[in-house]
């Protein structure tokens, strides 16, 4: 029957200016909890880090002033144009001033209430009893779960959770790591308030020194062959450690010039001028450390500095003094290669996860929250357990009517022939492997195809890739290939076997595909020949027979017809999902897809259709496009249009959709009732 009670937090500094710095907001109100406990009746709160606090109950006053001292706040904000750790620097007669340690920042603190928000909202969600007050306190909880993660030391991301366990990294190349950690939040279930705990990985910047990371980064053989542009863009906003001090920055930039050149003015104390000020000394970053410091430098004087102080007043550090902090997210898009090293690192098998989730439930300790202790919320150590069963595989018909079923959960089309086969025809090969044997390739192809019932033609032609062009970038050699098949080719081919030189993360597939298949709507299909086997080459085959409107299977049930609801009466089925960029690639266009069934009462029928649209939107924007009272040439339409003329000129009488996005249901289905 409590409430949490919703207060808004403004931080500012003392001239007034807002704390903008990421993390600070919660150090801050760390320090008032500590500095001020009596005036807050000893409450126990929850913060979100930005500008929302929460209490179990209220607080002796709706609005609270508190002013806080931090020491090591501006560890990343020095403002001196000479050495980091503050010897002679313009700002010493700062530190007479203010009478405290010269790192230390004093913050305005405003705590105003805001809302109160009943905990009853969670047990009537429980109930079945949805409302805005629900959602919000099981929002106070999960900031309960940050909060605390926060306290261990953990990286937020959302509501996932990664600890600085070396354990827990994965390099994946290009000095970046994969970080396995864990998501965590609350949800209301049929079997009451559960925790919803599972594996999540995030991308990081490999810690340690930054040369090394450079070097990793652009695959660098040594520091002179360093692209410092490049290296200025990559480590900007990154925090640092600098030895021997060990005081931690943030990067705002590199130096313009290398390290031994690099001047600044340098303040004698022992040498004052006749007007009494100290004398201005004209030295390089290298020449200070070195002769005024005593620190060796092995390899910095042809580098340039890094520079962690502002653009107008900056402050230089030999960079071989410099080592990335750990857990910063890397956020920029990854390669090919990356990718593909990523989800091979990240795969875990279903007990190795679950031994890692219940470790991490272990190490969260939620015990010891007193915020959750506070709400009555106390968390099993042990998982839930639920009644499931395991449903029957469906009985599969292939070719000569015969039956199909899976063992060990796959099926197997070795010494299997296609419902349907088609003909292949007209086609070609491309090959931009290097070590492949086109001749074995094609004969072995040619010979699966005749066990599966699928007759294939000889290849019109083979392009081989000239010598001379495979270290030119992916996009000029798919042109250089595409030039050179138009130029002996009578006609475009009906479909093109494309051989890349590499497993997985050719950076040639992209550029191909957008140019044969987007482009000139020629059927393609891509393998990279490496441990081809018969298994393989039947694989590919059911890829290129349903791209060719073949029919590789069909459900028994099917042929009856007998399928519940979608027999009856003409049934469409639609697939809608969208396909976004990868994280840092904003600018890349998000891509819908659509998949429909065709030849009702068949299912196993279906044709496909997709459009690019605007960067990471989830709504598909292209379901409906109107060009006149009569006319729209929107992807529904289309199916529907093919659902009419294979179905024998019958409408349906039933959609079904598939669709992951849940707000889709709510905003994008309801326009489906004006057709």
């Amino acid at each position: 029957n409590g409430h949490f009670f919703h207060y808004s937090v403004s931080l500012s500094y003392e001239d007034g200016r807002p704390v903008d710095g990421k993390g600070v907001g919660r150090k801050v109100i760390d320090r008032v909890h500590e500095t001020y406990s009596s005036e807050l009746a000893g409450k126990d709160f929850a913060y979100d880090g930005e500008k929302s606090l929460f209490t179990v109950g209220p607080l002796p006053s709706n609005k609270l002033e508190f002013t806080v001292v931090l020491e090591d706040v501006t560890s990343n904000r020095n403002n001196g144009n000479v050495s980091p750790d503050g010897h002679d620097s313009p700002n010493e007669h700062d530190r007479k001033r203010l009478r405290r340690p010269y790192q230390s920042k004093a913050f305005r603190v405003e705590i105003s209430f805001a809302a109160k928000i009943p905990m009853q909202a969670i047990q009537n969600a429980l109930r079945g009893q949805e409302s805005e007050n629900s959602q919000e306190a099981l929002r106070v909880l999960d900031i309960i779960l940050r909060q605390h993660a926060a306290k261990q030391g953990c990286l937020l991301v959302r509501q996932s959770f990664f600890h600085n366990d070396p354990n827990n990294f994965a390099d994946i190349g290009g000095g970046v790591l994969g970080c396995r950690g864990f998501h965590s939040s609350f949800r209301s279930s049929q079997g009451g308030l559960s925790l919803n705990i599972d594996v999540s990985t995030t991308m990081i910047i490999r810690p340690g020194p930054v040369v090394d990371f450079l070097l990793a980064n652009q695959n660098a053989r040594d520091p002179d062959s360093i692209d410092w542009t490049k290296a200025k863009r990559v480590l900007k906003n990154l925090r640092i450690k600098v030895s021997p001090s060990n005081q931690e920055y943030k990067i705002t930039g590199l130096s313009d010039q290398f390290c031994e050149d690099q001047m600044f003015s340098l303040k004698q104390k022992s040498a004052k001028s006749e007007n009494g000020e100290a004398e201005v000394l004209e030295v390089t970053v290298y020449d200070y450390f070195v002769n005024h410091r005593n620190i060796q430098l092995r390899y910095s004087a042809r580098m340039p500095c890094i520079n962690v102080g502002k653009p107008k007043r900056p402050t230089y550090i030999p960079m071989e003094l410099c080592s990335l902090v750990s857990l910063q997210r890397y956020t920029k898009a990854l390669s090919t290669f990356q990718r593909a090293s990523l989800v091979e690192k990240s795969r875990q098998k279903p007990q190795e996860r679950m031994n890692v989730l219940s470790n991490a439930l272990r190490k969260s300790n939620y015990g010891a929250e007193p915020m959750l202790r506070s709400c009555g919320v106390s968390i099993s150590s042990n998982f839930t357990q639920v009644e499931g069963r395991v449903l029957p595989a469906p009985r599969l018909k292939v070719g000569n009517g015969e039956d199909f079923f899976p063992r060990n959960g796959r099926w197997n089309f070795n010494n299997k022939k296609l419902v349907e086969p088609t003909k292949i025809a007209r086609w070609v090969v491309v090959n931009f492997s290097a070590r492949c044997d086109v001749k074995s390739l094609v004969r072995d192809l040619i010979r699966c195809g005749e066990m599966k019932g699928l007759h294939i033609d000889p290849p019109f032609d083979v392009f081989e890739e000239r010598n001379q062009n495979r270290r030119s970038p992916p996009v000029v050699r798919v042109e250089k290939m595409c030039e050179e098949m138009q130029s002996k080719l009578p006609g475009a081919p009906h479909f093109v076997l494309c051989l890349l030189p590499d497993r997985k993360n050719s950076d040639l597939y992209g550029p191909w595909k957008r140019k044969y298949l987007a482009e000139f709507g020629v059927v393609t299909q891509c393998m990279a020949p490496t441990r081809v086997n018969d298994q393989y080459l039947t694989n590919l085959l059911l890829k290129i027979n349903a791209k060719l409107g073949g029919l590789n299977s069909m459900l028994a049930i099917e042929q009856t017809p007998s399928i519940p609801v979608v027999s009856k009466v003409p049934t469409i089925i639609l697939g809608m999902d969208v396909s976004h960029g990868s994280p840092g690639q904003s600018d890349v266009p998000s891509i819908a897809a659509v998949v429909s069934s065709r030849q009702w009462p068949l299912i196993s029928r279906y044709r496909a259709s997709v459009r690019t649209q605007s960067p990471k939107v989830e709504m598909i924007d292209s379901l409906f496009k109107r060009v006149s009272d009569t006319e729209d040439e929107g992807i529904i339409r289309e199916l529907l249009l093919d659902f009419y003329t294979s179905s024998g000129k019958r409408k349906p009488d039933q959609i079904i959709i598939f669709r992951l996005a849940s707000f889709l249901m709510r905003h994008g289905i309801p326009s489906l009732w004006s057709l």
